[in-house]
């Protein structure tokens, strides 16, 4: 294999990334240029684990909503997370809300301009302040997410996985380096559109590269195999059966509390499993909770199976749907099901939800 050319290209690295985004990079994204830190904080946190293509139109609709930081800031928690529905990782969005407070009330709407104040804001790591920092006030810090990583790895040759202590370190000092100080706003982003739409994951753009005759991962054909990480993801799998226990109208829905997926969203009463389970298995269970009483239900319904892949879980779930000829009182609200549409829910109930109403 070809040394690795970082001694001897580093210099050019800049220049040629900045030639090939004045005159080849199309890509148009409505924060690209901006300046506004409010709206550049907004797009990187619905951006981070989200694809650009999806958090566009959230971007949208949250910044007519939310013009400014004291609109979102004194907004309610409930219509956040209904505009929120569908992004996922909603810890995201609790830690927009809560920034979203203390930069209007303590900070009196003053966005902070330093990386290191950036940095402290909830929800914020090295790479998103990294962005927030060089976009709003061109500051020179590198951004190193997934496609500079991609970026790195290919054109100089890197083999140290990505996802390593010692790599980590590596390709954000490399990353450094290779910043254009005089304008770190506009390397970071074309570095990010680079990757997006050159060095791609799966098919790259090698003959539209404007790094293919300096790119040791092209000239020998290791494209593919970079860049490298050691670690893999455990799926980790959970049944969830929900019980959809109606009264006339009414549904009972409860809302998640506690340090797991889907914290402050809406669900129906939920029976979860470390397998599959069957019809009386859950029925006896529902009595046992004093969910149901004998001889006042009737099982209208169990739907087909829904599934959601998380980042590191694969959710299960079917929908039991019990009519009532007694009300019963439990550790949930009773609201008509016109209303439901008004609370949040995670996406996979979100999909039963669209058969129901």
């Amino acid at each position: 294999m070809k040394k690795s050319i970082e001694t001897t290209f580093k210099g050019k690295f800049a220049p040629f990334l900045l030639k090939w985004n004045k005159e080849k990079n199309r890509r148009e994204m409505p924060w690209k240029g901006e300046k506004d830190p409010y709206k550049i904080w907004l797009s990187e946190i619905i951006l981070q684990q989200t694809r650009v293509e999806q958090g566009l139109s959230y971007y949208n609709i949250f910044i007519k909503t939310f013009p400014n930081v004291h609109k979102l800031a004194n907004a309610k928690d409930e219509k956040i997370f209904k505009l929120w529905e569908g992004l996922g990782y909603y810890t995201r969005c609790r830690n927009l809300i809560a920034t979203a407070r203390l930069i209007a009330k303590e900070r009196k709407g003053v966005f902070p301009d330093t990386y290191e104040e950036i940095l402290s804001l909830k929800g914020v790591g090295p790479y998103t302040a990294a962005a927030i920092s060089s976009f709003a006030y061109n500051l020179p810090h590198a951004v190193v997410d997934g496609n500079v990583f991609r970026v790195l790895a290919r054109v100089f040759g890197l083999t140290t996985p990505t996802d390593s202590t010692i790599g980590k370190k590596h390709f954000n000092a490399l990353a450094e380096e290779l910043l254009d100080k005089k304008q770190p706003g506009l390397y970071n982003q074309a570095i990010m559109d680079f990757g997006a739409t050159i060095c791609k994951p799966a098919v790259p753009l090698c003959k539209k590269c404007v790094f293919k005759k300096h790119c040791v991962a092209f000239e020998n054909d290791m494209v593919a195999e970079l860049p490298v990480k050691e670690k893999k993801i455990k799926i980790k799998k959970r049944w969830f059966y929900y019980i959809v226990i109606e009264f006339k109208n009414e549904v009972a829905i409860v809302q998640r509390k506690g340090k797991d997926i889907w914290q402050d969203l809406h669900e129906f009463p939920l029976i979860e499993s470390v397998k599959a389970l069957n019809k009386s298995n859950i029925l006896k269970q529902l009595v046992l909770k004093q969910w149901l009483i004998e001889g006042t239900y009737e099982v209208r319904d169990i739907s087909s199976h829904f599934k959601q892949l998380l980042s590191h879980q694969l959710i299960n779930s079917q929908f039991i749907t019990i009519k009532l000829n007694k009300k019963i009182e439990g550790n949930w609200k009773w609201i008509s099901k016109e209303k439901l549409k008004t609370f949040a829910f995670p996406q996979l109930i979100n999909q039963f939800l669209k058969n129901l109403l």
